[in-house]
């Protein structure tokens, strides 16, 4: 299939940036799990690092599950958690490699990455897999959809918890669900453009 890119309008711009916000609080409005997994498939297609993909979604929607990671999550974050209509425990692939003869087939391409020291490969891991979770935020802001993407949680707690005997690393959490925008604080300043630009 072919596409030819054009300029968004402005409406689809402040979706996905400039009117688009970090939420804490949301509607009480079920979110479809078809949705959410839309989302995750749009965010396979953002480059990384030699399409390594190492970025693992772990979607939470029943009361069990988020149940099971509020105690985990730090300060108010579990209560904005526990009533977030979805979950989604962002994570990375320690053993991302291994599926590289699938999704970088041209060459041996895991041969690049095993024989790797642990702290490089976390490094590769760690930073496609945050790639990802920006393409997956903008995904779900696409489709309608608002995060509350938070750090504050016990990582290893998490990763007990859901990614025992796995590879999978968490590393963001992200609260979705259709923001409740009566409750939002006003926006705080961003940087002008030439304190983070430089053009040369």
């Amino acid at each position: 299939m072919t596409h030819t890119p054009v300029r968004f309008d402005d409406t689809a711009l402040a979706q996905l940036f400039s009117g688009a916000r970090t939420f804490n609080y949301f509607l009480d409005k079920p979110v479809a799990t078809e949705t959410l997994l839309e989302a995750t498939r749009l965010a396979e297609f953002g480059p990384t690092e030699a399409n390594t993909l190492p970025g693992r979604f772990l979607i939470l929607t029943s009361s069990e599950a988020k149940a099971k990671i509020g105690p985990l999550m730090s300060g108010n974050n579990q209560a904005k958690t526990l009533a977030a209509p979805a979950v989604i425990v962002a994570a990375y692939d320690a053993e991302f490699y291994e599926h590289l003869p699938k999704t970088f087939p041209q060459v041996d391409a895991r041969s690049w990455y095993v024989g790797r020291d642990e702290p490089g490969k976390k490094w590769v891991a760690e930073r496609s897999a945050a790639l990802q979770i920006g393409y997956l935020i903008l995904a779900l802001r696409s489709l309608g959809l608002d995060c509350g993407p938070m750090g504050g949680f016990d990582a290893k707690g998490v990763d007990e918890a859901f990614f025992a005997g796995t590879s999978w690393h968490s590393f963001i959490v992200i609260n979705v669900g259709y923001g409740d925008r009566s409750k939002l604080h006003p926006r705080n300043p961003r940087l002008d453009t030439d304190e983070f630009v430089k053009v040369i």
